[in-house]
């Protein structure tokens, strides 16, 4: 059988939610045609695989794509996220990207979509469910799939486990049909925090969790987070007092130590020094609830499993036989190295501001419907693996510095940056200061973010880190 020809301009080969935020800015900057081929059923990546109680961990107000709000704009008025602007569910993001397709991209009559189709290469994909195979007649190809999130409902254990030692990824816990002397908790990321809390709700006392974690990891407090005009700082505001603590810090322990008294950075357990920064955010009613889980394993990662048995990297820890693990180990943002965002006729969607994906591929969304040179494409959007260690977060400032000192010279990013719904660093503050009416002037606020990279990039060669974002 021939395959069938999809004529369009750009092929986006993935529907989760960098794909369709850069179409998304495709269709509200340009009038390009876009086939959208993904492997999965619905739209939404990697939240078709998420557990039940997921939800946003930062405000849903920077979330999706720039032409449509999630949600109300309606802050929580219980809960651990009281106070603060409302956290969408996993079953909200689904909604609104599905509703987002079908109901404003499809009708435009300038997207296709193929569900359930698997992309072979070379512009080729083929129907999982029929086999019929397809071949894209496209100017270019939109990689938004490279990101490689995981989620542990289809990420195995990276460890081995015996017979008749029952683990589980997060999404079971809401179907258990047994009790359990112990709940093993198995990683230090955000999706362990959601499974601790979880239980916690579920009435599971704090004695019966036990939580392998790896490492200790600095958080933000989500606070901090909640944008200028619901009252809160704003990100261009917190991005300039972490700045001026670098930049005036004399040691790196010395600016975690700053950093950390005056509420920019948090952790669980104040007796550990952390050696893990993963942008992750959190509430002080989460993070006062995660402190009352008291029985941690500190010996690294787990190596294998049996019954009453958990052999670890640094060691072995005796536990009940009737022990429940749960496997929150996935990586969900993995470090992957960074590849040249416009390449000819392949566009490989990456985070350009660490740690904003959807800002990010909204931006070189934008970027593509301009009249530039890749040369200059890839001068505005340079990759930022996402951050792993704490080393991360100096790359991360930096990352961020350097980004943003390239964009605001741009008069038409500028304008964008400024409308676009999605960034929370362009904002009200940052635009007093430029227009001259700010608690700082634009030369102070450009030596402060210039000494905080010179500080970074000191503390870095100090550490033998290799930068991510050159100077």
């Amino acid at each position: 059988m021939a395959d069938q020809i999809i004529k369009a301009d750009y092929l986006v080969v993935g529907a989760g939610a960098m794909g369709l935020a850069f179409a998304d800015m495709l269709l509200n900057s340009s009038d390009a045609s876009i086939a959208i081929v993904d492997r999965l059923g619905a739209p939404g990546g990697h939240w078709n695989h998420a557990y039940p109680f997921v939800r946003l961990h930062q405000p849903s107000y920077f979330y999706g794509v720039n032409s449509k709000e999630i949600g109300e704009n309606r802050t929580d008025l219980s809960g651990r996220n009281k106070g603060m602007l409302e956290l969408a569910s996993g079953a909200e993001v689904l909604s609104y990207f599905d509703n987002l397709l079908r109901q404003e991209m499809l009708p435009t009559g300038r997207v296709q979509y193929f569900p359930q189709c698997e992309y072979t290469g070379n512009r080729c994909f083929r129907s999982i469910a029929s086999g019929v195979r397809y071949r894209a007649d496209v100017g270019k190809t939109v990689d938004a799939t490279y990101m490689n999130v995981k989620v542990p409902k289809v990420t195995p254990p990276p460890f081995s486990v015996a017979p008749g030692v029952e683990v589980i990824p997060p999404n079971e816990l809401t179907s258990l049909t047994g009790t359990f002397e112990t709940f093993v908790i198995v990683g230090a990321g955000k999706t362990a925090f959601d499974a601790c809390l979880y239980m916690l709700d579920m009435g599971v006392a704090p004695e019966q969790i036990l939580w392998i974690k790896p490492r200790e990891s600095w958080l933000f407090d989500r606070a901090q987070a909640q944008p200028e005009e619901f009252g809160g700082v704003g990100f261009s505001g917190i991005v300039l007092e972490q700045a001026q603590i670098v930049a005036e810090s004399t040691s790196f322990d010395d600016m975690f130590a700053r950093l950390e008294r005056c509420g920019a950075l948090l952790r669980i357990d104040t007796s550990v020094t952390p050696t893990m920064y993963r942008c992750a955010t959190i509430s002080q009613a989460e993070l006062s609830d995660l402190r009352k889980i008291t029985n941690v394993i500190r010996k690294g990662r787990v190596v294998s499993l049996e019954a009453g048995l958990i052999t670890l990297e640094g060691g072995e820890h005796r536990c009940p036989a009737s022990s429940l693990f749960v496997n929150c180990t996935a990586d969900g943002l993995e470090r992957r190295p960074a590849v040249p965002v416009f390449d000819g006729a392949q566009i490989t969607l990456q985070a350009v501001r660490p740690c904003q994906q959807l800002f990010s591929a909204a931006l070189i969304g934008y970027i593509e419907t301009t009249q530039m040179q890749d040369a200059r494409k890839n001068e505005l959007c340079v990759p930022t693996p996402h951050p792993d260690s704490n080393t991360d977060y100096l790359h991360f400032l930096n990352a961020l510095v350097h980004a943003q000192l390239r964009w605001v010279e741009d008069p038409d990013l500028f304008n964008w940056l400024l409308n676009s719904r999605l960034d929370a660093i362009t904002t009200d503050s940052m635009m007093a200061i430029l227009e001259g009416n700010g608690a700082l002037t634009v030369e102070e606020m450009m030596n402060v973010l210039h000494s905080a990279s010179a500080k970074a990039d000191a503390y870095l060669a100090e550490l033998g880190n290799r930068r991510i974002v050159p100077a």
